[in-house]
C-alpha cells in the first residue's frame, strides 16, 4: 500500500462550552494503542484551556443546578440512548485504550451504561434520600435540602478509561453541579467519545468540559482555581495528591481525596458518592 493510500490519523479536540475547540497553544500529544498504534492526535489542553473551561462551567452552573431534578434526569438518561447509538465506536475505544478483546470491551461499556443509568436514576431522589427533613427552633421552621456544591474539577482514573471514568462523572452531574474533566492522559479516546455523546444529548453547554493532556500539569491550576467549588483526585499522580491537597485548601474548596491504589470499578457504587458533592441549605420561616 502506498502512503497516499493511508488512512489520515484523526486529530481530536477539546469539549468547553459545548463546542469542540483546539487548544488555544495548537498543541497536541499522540495516542497510541497497547501495540503502540498510533490512534489519533489529541489537544494538548493548556493553563488559559483549564481557565475557559472552568468559565464555562461556571456560566452552566446556576441553570444546571436549577433545572429540575427530574429533568436532569431525562438529561442524562438522552446520553445513555446516545451512548447506546454509538456503542460500537465506544466498544472499539475501550478495546483500543485498555489493550482488551472485543468481548471484555463490550462488557466493559454495558456496565459503564448501567453505572450511568443509575446515576441518572438518582437525580429526583436525593431530596428525599438525603435531605434531613424539618425541624423546629422556637417559632422557626427549618427545611433542609441537599444542595449541588457548584463547580467541579475530576481527573479521571488513568486505568480505567470508562467503566471508572463514569463512577467518577455521573455522580458530579446528577447532584446538578458542572463538570471539568482530565481524561487519562494515556487512554483519553472513551472520554472524548462520550463527550461526543454529552453534545449530541443536548446537555447545556457548559455543564460537561473535557480537557486532554498531562495531567500532573493541568491538576494543579484546577485545584487551586477559586472557581472551582470541588475537585477529586482520583487519576492524580500518587507524589502529586498531598500538594494537590494543600493546594486546594489555599481556595477552601472540598477535596475527594484519591485512593492509595485505584479502586475496583465494577463494585457497586455508593450513595457517599453523591453525598460528598452535596452541602446541606436550611431555610427558616416563622410558624403558622
Amino acid at each position: 500500500m502506498s502512503s497516499g493510500d493511508a488512512t489520515p490519523v484523526r486529530t481530536l479536540g477539546l469539549l468547553v462550552g459545548g463546542r469542540s475547540v483546539a487548544s488555544e497553544t495548537g498543541r497536541t500529544y499522540p495516542v497510541a494503542d497497547t501495540r503502540h498504534v498510533l490512534l489519533a492526535h489529541v489537544a494538548l489542553a493548556s493553563r488559559k484551556d483549564v481557565r475557559d473551561a472552568v468559565v464555562a462551567a461556571s456560566a452552566g452552573a446556576q441553570s444546571w443546578s436549577a433545572t429540575p431534578a427530574h429533568r436532569r434526569g431525562y438529561a442524562l438518561h438522552r446520553v445513555v440512548e446516545t451512548l447506546h447509538e454509538r456503542r460500537t465506536e465506544l466498544v472499539d475505544a475501550v478495546a483500543a485504550a485498555e489493550g482488551v478483546p472485543g468481548r471484555r470491551a463490550t462488557a466493559l461499556v454495558a456496565a459503564a451504561l448501567e453505572r450511568w443509568e443509575h446515576h441518572a436514576g438518582w437525580a429526583d431522589k436525593l431530596g428525599a434520600v438525603l435531605g434531613t427533613g424539618t425541624a423546629e427552633w422556637g417559632r422557626l421552621r427549618g427545611d433542609t435540602t441537599p444542595e449541588p456544591v457548584g463547580v467541579a474539577a475530576v481527573l479521571a482514573p488513568q486505568s480505567s478509561s470508562l467503566l471508572g471514568l463514569v463512577s467518577v462523572l455521573a455522580p458530579v452531574l446528577a447532584t446538578g453541579c458542572t463538570c471539568v474533566l482530565v481524561a487519562s492522559q494515556d487512554r483519553p479516546l472513551p472520554a472524548l467519545v462520550l463527550a461526543g455523546a454529552v453534545v449530541a444529548a443536548g446537555l447545556p453547554d457548559g455543564v460537561v468540559n473535557v480537557l486532554t493532556g498531562r495531567t500532573a500539569e493541568l491538576a494543579p491550576w484546577l485545584a487551586g482555581h477559586r472557581d472551582v467549588q470541588a475537585v477529586d483526585l482520583c487519576g492524580a499522580p500518587a507524589a502529586q495528591r498531598v500538594d494537590l491537597e494543600q493546594v486546594a485548601a489555599g481556595s477552601v474548596k472540598r477535596v475527594l481525596a484519591a485512593p492509595s491504589s485505584e479502586p475496583d470499578w465494577s463494585r457497586p457504587p455508593e450513595v457517599g458518592a453523591l453525598r460528598r458533592l452535596l452541602e446541606p441549605r436550611t431555610v427558616w420561616r416563622p410558624l403558622g
